[in-house]
């Protein structure tokens, strides 16, 4: 029987004997996503191996096909000049990321290693904040100052093609003083005569955005403007780079993605298997172990109205169902209030608003759920008064889940508190207490006819 040969030994075997020629046209038959495939099943050497084989340019395209979390640990592990040699092949805003994700000395060694203007351009990307305009931004742009003639303009075009290629920006733009005067409109650049300035033909008044804009201003701006991109100022007005729509909605679904991570309970941003079993373990239990208390404390309500369970021990079949459901209803609304406060719909201090508007939700859906589930109790024990503990333990409970789903995730944001991380446990467990005593507690008071 023939053994098939998965493709990651192949790309091992080029490896082992450093057939650079072969890795490189190996890697260019395959997409992106196989060539991420092959690399996690790499150790981690070899990957640095691979690394250093290719030439800086392609050691680049594969480091922006990999997942952010391996790119990064790769780029820490290498020698700083192979690290400065790769970077310099990246857009500014990604190198900027890298940088920033590294310590300060291991940043320090790799900018040492890179032309001065090119590392003084990242020390000022790197003070802006990851999910602002300018943490977003590239600065690779072209701009030219109102006194520049178009035949000057024109010529630069011409002799810097090459350069420029590699820029993916469809405008040009014009400064005075480096402050933003506006954008020149191709057409007039080639229909003007070429003694004429710049300041005679560009389009002021054009729309920018401030360095200091959060991510959910920049998603307003690009849902309104079917722009390519978007010029970035500061305070002074001063030109600091442009954000392109592509690299906006990367950082959208970069964000939504850690929101849902860390809603499961996967703390500290992305988790892959190719890292180490500690620090994957570590994470973890940082969200399990609180978890686990907030559990016990759910346990105890229990534990009280033990005596009220064993005389109605049908009523431990649909505690679990009342408690389950009832988060189901919570998590919804903790849902839908995570990615309204990320588009920005709703504010923090909007908490009442949303409160209101989940209620009308919560009284349909409570009803509905416990009915259904009071019904099948009834009918399962033939005791109508089991029906009505159990179903208006889920109904109640349903209408408290969504309250607190919905508005839960808003006063956390206003604390400071990361709302995809404590919404989930903070939820379980009330919703948990809650379903438990409202069941327990109805069935007590029902105890003679249950």
């Amino acid at each position: 029987m023939i053994q098939e040969i998965k493709p990651w030994e192949i790309l091992k075997e080029y490896l082992e004997i450093e057939s650079i020629d072969e890795i490189k046209k190996y890697l260019d038959l395959l997409a992106a996503e196989d060539i991420v495939g092959l690399v996690s099943h790499l150790s981690e050497t070899q990957r640095l191996k691979l690394l250093s084989l290719l030439t800086p340019e392609d050691a680049a395209e594969l480091i922006e096909d990999l997942p952010w979390v391996q790119a990064i640990e790769l780029i820490k592990d290498m020698n700083s000049k192979e690290a400065a040699a790769i970077i310099a092949e990246l857009p500014s805003d990604e190198q900027a990321d890298f940088l920033g994700e590294m310590s300060e000395q291991g940043a320090a060694a790799i900018m040492l290693e890179m032309p001065e203007k090119e590392a003084e351009n990242i020390r000022e990307l790197i003070q802006y904040e990851d999910d602002s305009a300018g943490g977003l931004m590239v600065t690779e742009f072209l701009s030219f100052e109102e006194e520049v003639t178009v035949g000057e303009v024109v010529k630069d075009l011409q002799s810097n093609a090459e350069k420029y290629e590699k820029y993916h920006l469809q405008y040009i733009y014009v400064t005075h003083n480096r402050q933003f005067s506006g954008v020149l409109n191709m057409r007039a650049l080639l229909l003007s005569k070429p003694t004429v300035e710049l300041s005679e033909i560009v389009l002021r008044n054009a729309l920018t955005v401030q360095d200091k804009d959060s991510l959910e201003d920049l998603i307003k701006f690009f849902d309104t403007n079917d722009f390519y991109g978007v010029p970035v100022v500061d305070d002074r007005l001063q030109l600091k780079g442009v954000v392109l729509r592509k690299d906006l909605r990367e950082a959208q679904t970069e964000q939504v993605n850690v929101e849902h991570l860390e809603t499961q309970g996967i703390v500290g941003g992305e988790e892959l298997r190719t890292m180490s079993v500690w620090l994957r373990a570590r994470r973890r239990l940082s969200w399990l172990s609180v978890n686990i208390l907030l559990n016990i404390a759910a346990a105890s309500i229990i534990a009280v109205y033990q005596d009220t369970l064993s005389a109605v021990i049908a009523l431990a079949v649909f505690l679990p169902i009342i408690s389950d459901m009832s988060g189901c209803s919570g998590n919804q609304a903790v849902a839908v209030s995570l990615r309204e406060l990320s588009l920005g719909v709703v504010r923090p201090y909007e908490v009442t608003r949303v409160w209101i508007q989940e209620i009308s939700v919560g009284l349909l859906n409570g009803l509905v759920l416990g009915t259904l589930i009071g019904v099948a109790a009834w009918l399962w024990q033939g005791n109508i008064y089991l029906g009505l503990v159990v179903g208006g333990a889920l109904s109640i409970n349903t209408l408290v889940a969504v309250s607190l789903g919905g508005t839960i995730p808003l006063i956390l944001k206003r604390m400071n508190v990361d709302p995809a991380l404590a919404s989930g446990p903070i939820l379980t467990t009330v919703t948990d207490m809650f379903g438990f005593f409202l069941a327990l507690t109805f069935a007590g008071m029902m105890i003679g006819n249950l």
